[in-house]
């Protein structure tokens, strides 16, 4: 035997016997069949009878089945074939249970009525479609607590607002300070139950579609009450400021006597304003009621919504409500101006067509009167200037000067006794203060309110401490209410 090259590690067939093992044949089970059939007609394999059949013929029982093939070869010799698969049996179906035979009818137990089935619940309506949801519909009156009992609770003690909303407990307003009640919390079905109780359906629709709602309940010899009706994150909610029926007078209200030889003047614009809560609507009404109990006028009010209710007097009342008795706010004011107004009470001095339409109706010959979110007589005259562009600003700033009668800027205090009493900033437009505005010199102009006690001007600074010297309010509620913080406390420790 010859010695192995390195190119050649495995002897050769000529110099030995050896031969390279044939690799192993690998059995891998068949492929699906496809779906689409072949030119001849596969052989099946019969998985009982272990019989091959081609076609619609049979081969006969003692003929050898050919080879299983494998990649479509025949098994090379040696190879075992896999053996036929076996039939799993099938269990004999189960015989159904026979039943015993009928008893007879005398050996029957006695069979007892028929029990009668609970009645099913009341149908519960369905639920109503709005822009937050799906909001169930509650009945029409709500078990236990109703608004009446709450409004009724509220007018008795004195409280000023009603808070109510789902998933909180009903709250009142106190003298500025929020009040928790024992009442349960507030379900939907609670809620608008108070809703039908109080609102018809039209306006009902009007929140589910807009998610807000203002507008005003008024119960007969009771109260009456400024609701507003919003969605927050726990759910629908309102807000209802008692209104008395019965209008206070100005004597009633200790207002200074310069308000009635404002509510005198013949034509012009006179403006209350203060923050929400403010007494607002309270001193703008006694003035309208001074009027109307004292003077042959026409008085043409356009609120949204009505508050205060006059009835007329010596003047001519007319009333209308925004979404009510018209339909636009500024529509209203335009038409009001050929209704023969002597007076004209603008619930709210809202946008730039309001404030024009106002002037307007200043400057031909009509009083207008008309409230601001403003805390003093300079933002005021500031806030009016600002709704218009720069270059606008100078005619604008000469007509407010030639319209503007007085601007009463005011605020609630808490008393000593329990109660509130309102404090005052007048400014009426002397020669000196319409010079001020023409010339543009607004800021200057606190220091004429302060020194015009004569023509019934005043400061909030000094109506507070006059409320403070009367013995009405305390050092530290004046404190907390002046404007000028650092003034009130010289004048508090008597250093002027």
């Amino acid at each position: 035997m010859s010695e192995v090259s390195p190119e050649n590690q495995f002897p050769t067939d000529v110099e030995s016997d050896w031969k390279p093992p044939a690799p192993p044949v690998m059995q891998r089970p068949p492929r699906p069949v496809a779906q689409t059939p072949p030119v001849e007609p596969p052989t099946q394999l019969d998985p009982v009878l272990g019989s091959a059949s081609q076609g619609m013929g049979s081969r006969p029982a003692n003929a050898k089945s050919p080879p299983n093939p494998i990649l479509g070869r025949p098994l090379p010799a040696g190879v075992a074939v896999a053996p036929p698969q076996v039939p799993v049996p099938v269990p004999d179906p189960v015989a159904p249970p026979r039943m015993p035979p009928p008893t007879p009818a005398a050996a029957r137990p006695p069979v007892s009525p028929p029990v009668p089935t609970p009645a099913a619940p009341p149908f519960a309506p369905p639920a109503r479609p709005t822009a937050a949801g799906w909001i169930p519909v509650a009945p029409a009156t709500p078990a236990g607590l109703t608004l009446r009992q709450l409004v009724q609770e509220a007018y008795d003690k004195g409280y000023s607002d009603i808070h109510l909303g789902v998933g909180e407990v009903p709250r009142f307003r106190d003298r500025g300070q929020m009040l928790l009640t024992n009442y349960p919390v507030t379900t939907t079905e609670m809620f608008y139950g108070w809703l039908r109780e109080s609102l018809p359906e039209n306006q009902i629709r009007q929140f589910e579609e807009c998610l807000e709602l203002d507008t005003a309940i008024q119960y007969e010899g009771l109260v009456r009450c400024r609701v507003n009706c919003f969605v927050s994150l726990l759910g629908p909610a309102m807000v209802m400021r008692l209104i008395p029926l019965k209008i206070l007078t100005l004597e009633q209200l200790r207002a200074p006597e310069v308000l009635k030889r404002i509510a005198e003047e013949p034509k012009g614009l006179v403006l209350v304003t203060g923050p929400t809560g403010s007494g607002k609507s309270t001193t703008l009404a006694a003035m309208v009621d001074y009027i109307n109990s004292n003077f042959p006028k026409h008085i043409i009010s356009i609120e949204d919504p009505i508050e205060f209710v006059h009835q007329s007097k010596k003047s001519m009342v007319r009333q209308r409500e925004v979404g009510i008795h018209t339909l636009e706010f500024a529509n209203a004011l335009k038409a009001s101006l050929r209704e023969d107004p002597d007076i004209i009470l603008i619930g709210e001095m809202r946008d730039r067509e309001t404030v024009d339409i106002a002037l307007k109706a200043g400057q031909t010959g009509h009083l207008v009167f008309g409230t601001l979110h403003t805390n003093s007589a300079v933002r005021t005259i500031e806030r009016l200037l600002g709704i218009y562009k720069p270059e606008e600003q100078e005619p604008m700033r000469l007509q407010l000067a030639e319209t503007l009668v007085a601007i009463i800027a005011q605020t609630l205090v808490r008393t000593t006794d329990g109660k509130r009493a309102a404090a005052y900033e007048i400014m009426r437009n002397t020669d000196a203060i319409r010079d001020y505005i023409k010339r543009g010199a607004v800021d200057e102009i606190e220091e004429l309110i302060a020194d015009g006690s004569y023509e019934g001007m005043c400061t909030m600074n000094q109506s507070l401490f006059r409320l403070y010297q009367e013995g009405r309010i305390t050092e530290e509620v004046c404190l907390e209410a002046a404007p000028r913080r650092n003034e009130m406390d010289q004048w508090l420790r008597g250093r002027i």
